[in-house]
């Protein structure tokens, strides 16, 4: 009797997994494009974003369709010649194609719009106690290529070993504007930075989320501290910029960037941030496709790499001139108020994390209706539009 109940068991929660994996991929069967291909070979330059909307009209989805190969060493990753094809209840497989012995699989998003991110900027909450760069050689008023950079509290330091010369550019908080910093990290009123503004995100969420730091350069330690000297010298290549007093030295990062990742929806904890844009890159308010924006929610935060976000611009509260022909109060504001009604939020765009960090997170905008400005919300990528 015992066995007979365990098998009976077994086939109900076989039939329960089979019927949800149907209900699953029946859902993400209704979002596939009209016009999707029946197979499609990869070629060199895609990515994984650009693949999943030839067969989906919500790329995000794909996680629900991919289908692993598991003959295949790495069943996730794809390259250039691979044969991308819909199988069966339209969950979609790979199977490979000639693959050259440097050929490299593509990438969830370009790497040419995110490298300078992935590679040159960091958020970090703390750099007063990181080494800095204390002087220069022949008593020069800048580091220089062909010239060493005098470095205080790399008492460790071994010739050969490679740092980066960071300067920090910016504080982010999630509910006041960004603020400029000098070379020491100190604020600069007025000056302009990469991220042009940011805007609160609520009264109640009034936090510093960290300070952002811009590589400067790398260099190549000569020598050590010396018995004459606590300082270590650093040689600076000649592909970065002038070091100044005051800027800070960590050790080069050996591990390379992965941009092989799947776009997905974000997580519960990621939605419950109620994160929004605090940047926009390049000194501009909004942004379109392919530029890059901060926003205010990293991995603390369950927002990881190819986590999908749909912008919003936040509804304004107006004032109801029909009603209130007489009222001297500013026609719109963000805050509520008396004979104020609130319009309702506008899709703006998709966007793409590709670069976390403890409670800031780079994302590239993918494609939209309207710019993602400053300010604007975030919400799951299928919310009502």
């Amino acid at each position: 009797m015992a066995g007979k109940l365990q098998r009976l068991s077994r086939s109900f929660r076989t039939g329960c997994a089979v019927a949800l994996l149907t209900v699953t991929t029946f859902a993400a069967a209704q979002q596939m494009r009209g016009d999707h291909p029946d197979t499609y070979v990869v070629v060199r330059g895609d990515t994984l974003w650009g693949i999943a909307g030839r067969f989906l009209d919500k790329p995000w989805l794909w996680p629900e369709i991919w289908q692993a190969n598991p003959q295949i060493a790495n069943p996730h990753l794809i390259y250039p010649g691979d044969v991308i094809s819909l199988a069966y209840l339209n969950r979609v497989t790979m199977r490979p194609g000639p693959r050259p012995v440097d050929a490299s699989p593509i990438g969830a998003i370009p790497l040419s719009d995110v490298e300078p991110f992935l590679k040159n900027r960091r958020i970090v909450f703390d750099f007063e106690t990181l080494p800095y760069v204390l002087g220069y050689e022949d008593g020069r008023l800048r580091g220089s290529v062909d010239r060493n950079v005098y470095i205080k509290g790399l008492d460790a330091a071994r010739p050969g070993e490679r740092y980066a010369v960071l300067r920090p550019a910016t504080e982010f908080y999630g509910a006041r504007r960004s603020r400029d910093l000098d070379f020491r990290g100190k604020r600069i009123p007025g000056e302009s930075n990469l991220w042009s503004q940011t805007q609160p995100k609520s009264r109640q969420q009034d936090a510093f989320l960290g300070y952002e730091m811009v590589q400067m350069g790398v260099g190549t330690i000569v020598h050590g501290p010396t018995a004459q000297s606590d300082t270590a010298a650093l040689a600076l290549d000649n592909n970065g910029y002038e070091a100044r007093a005051g800027d800070r030295i960590v050790p080069v990062n050996p591990q390379p960037y992965d941009l092989q990742f799947f776009p997905h929806p974000p997580s519960a904890d990621a939605l419950a941030s109620e994160a929004r844009v605090i940047g926009v890159a390049d000194m501009l308010v909004t942004g379109g496709p392919r530029d890059v924006i901060a926003i205010s929610a990293g991995h603390q935060n369950g927002v990881d790499n190819g986590t999908v976000f749909s912008v919003w611009r936040t509804g304004s509260h107006n004032v109801d001139r029909v009603a209130h022909p007489n009222t001297s109060r500013i026609t719109e504001s963000p805050n509520a108020g008396t004979r104020r009604d609130r319009l309702p939020d506008e899709y703006a765009a998709h966007a793409m994390v590709f670069l976390t960090f403890d409670f800031v997170s780079y994302a590239l905008v993918m494609e939209g209706e309207k710019p993602a400005g400053v300010g604007y919300t975030l919400k799951h990528p299928d919310a009502e539009q």
